[in-house]
């Protein structure tokens, strides 16, 4: 059959035809059909859905998604042909009945996911199978080698090759900041890819785009690392690993992260960029998505034993996840903490004493420090000033302004001080609370929002003191913030006695 193409601006993969066409096709909602351009004649296959009104007879619907590889214009006919039931929809059948896929069926899976064939509902019963029933390592690794040969790869001639790679879930985690330049200022490579906030209230990408682009292909990312030694890169913008961001995409609404595809996600990224080394930090504590050191260690050994069957020397930093990272919380905030340690060329708490063991770690593994001397060779590299030399050189590299300073970068001008209603000594933080005022305020995509933590657990406070301070560049944001703030109440504050208890 041939049909006009009209083009609709929706990612998500498919075609809608109007019930005349498909009853003419003999095909389903939910069945796939083959759609060729006639000028290339390229073909693609895809998922179809089914409507008497966005679709009219003689005209079928492509979605921006599908029509990505495709490149039909608006009128341009193209043919459609019913296409066979993919064998992969049997092989997650398989893995819902609680069944172990071997390396041809992942390969199966993951190809079509690449390549469009399965619809966003079948994807998502394949992740959310793998969490429930769970994966063995065999299963990882098959899923982590698939997902890698989804996409390009780099390939460096100098070796080591080291990486970095948080398991997130602390705030203010802006370490990256200080461990790729310290890393590369020793005359090691480091090609980090990182991601963007999904729940978080700034990413890796998203920090880093405060002060340079982060878009590049993969190629990109390999001359400039070479050159300088390191970059700092938005992931998703390289066609490293794909198929991670489509399955990212449907983990979204049900906020789930299995533990197979988590492992998965991590090696395949870092033997994508030909990593040979790397650095894991795993935070554990409330509100991180590891609870505790027990299991911290466990995820350690699985990390390593992947990495180890990919040819990554992996060891894991387990660390402590109860409070941010530092005390900013934003975009523009934890970009200028970072910046000012470095500007400083020293510095104390959080921030510097986690860069600086996780940077160690690398340095011990390649044999740039020696074992136990790690954390001081890098806090060397920041008090020597090379730290920030290599920073300004990887900012200038990807095409920002290399003498950019903290005090550059401005903050919203809306702000509210929340202060301590009694005398004490904060008990607690609420990782998640504060996660979700910063993004009230309007971060991640509103650079100047966020907040600073004054005040962090064991630290004591008089009444009326600030506790923290909210930013955001919208009045309105700044009182949908306030408003969280006053219900969660993210700071607890008390004394030493918590309770009395007696006849």
């Amino acid at each position: 059959m041939f049909l006009s193409a009209d083009i609709v601006d929706i990612t998500a993969p498919f075609i809608l035809l109007n019930s005349c066409d498909a009853n003419s096709l003999g095909v389903r909602e939910g069945d796939r059909v083959s759609l060729t351009n006639q000028k290339t004649k390229h073909s693609e296959i895809v998922p179809v859905t089914i409507s008497e009104t966005f679709a009219v007879c003689g005209r079928a619907l492509l979605t921006a998604g599908v029509n990505r590889d495709l490149m039909i214009s608006a009128g341009d006919e193209i043919e459609i042909l019913p296409a066979k039931r993919p064998a992969s929809l049997d092989f997650i059948r398989k893995k819902v009945d609680g069944g172990k896929l071997t390396r041809p069926e992942t390969a199966a899976i993951v190809s079509d996911i690449a390549n469009n064939v399965l619809s966003q509902a079948e994807v998502t019963s394949y992740i959310t199978a793998a969490y429930i029933n769970g994966m063995d390592m065999d299963e990882v690794e098959y899923l982590t080698r698939e997902m890698m040969a989804s996409g390009e790869t780099i390939s460096f001639s100098k070796k080591p090759v080291v990486d970095k790679h948080s398991i997130g879930g602390v705030p203010g985690n802006k370490i990256t900041l200080l461990v790729v330049p310290i890393i590369a200022s020793s005359g090691l490579l480091i090609p980090k890819t990182s991601s963007r906030a999904i729940t978080g209230a700034g990413g890796t990408a998203d920090l880093m785009e405060a002060l340079a682009p982060v878009a590049f292909s993969a190629s990109e990312v390999q001359q400039m690392t070479e050159k300088v030694g390191g970059v700092i890169v938005w992931g998703g913008a390289t066609n490293i690993v794909p198929v991670d961001d489509i399955l990212i995409s449907c983990e979204y609404p049900l906020k789930i992260n299995g533990r197979g595809k988590m492992l998965a996600s991590i090696i395949a990224k870092k033997a994508a960029v030909g990593s040979d080394t790397c650095v894991i930090d795993i935070p554990v504590g409330p509100g991180t998505k590891i609870a505790d050191e027990a299991e911290g260690k466990v995820l350690a050994s699985q990390l390593i034993d992947l990495g180890k069957r990919l040819g990554i020397k992996v060891e894991c930093a387990v660390t402590y996840g109860g409070a941010p990272i530092g005390r900013n919380i934003g975009v523009n905030l934890e970009v200028a903490e970072a910046l000012q340690v470095l500007e400083n060329k020293d510095g104390f708490g959080s921030l510097v004493q986690k860069s600086c063991a996780v940077a160690g770690i690398a340095l011990e593994m390649t044999g740039k420090a020696a074992v136990g001397n790690g954390a001081d060779f890098a806090m060397a590299q920041i008090r020597n000033g090379k730290a920030l030399s290599k920073l300004q050189e990887i900012i200038e590299i990807q095409g920002g302004d290399p003498k950019i300073k903290a005090a550059d970068l401005s903050f919203g001008p809306f702000t509210y001080e929340v202060p301590a209603s009694a005398e004490g000594i904060v008990l607690s933080v609420k990782n998640r609370a504060l996660i979700d005022i910063a993004r009230a305020a309007g971060s991640p995509s509103e650079h100047g929002a966020g907040l600073t933590l004054h005040k962090k657990p064991g630290e004591t406070v008089k009444k009326g003191e600030t506790l923290l301070t909210i930013y955001a560049e919208k009045e309105w944001r700044l009182s949908e913030a306030i408003e969280l703030c006053r219900t969660t109440h993210p700071v607890s504050v008390g004394g030493m006695l918590l309770s009395r208890v007696g006849l």
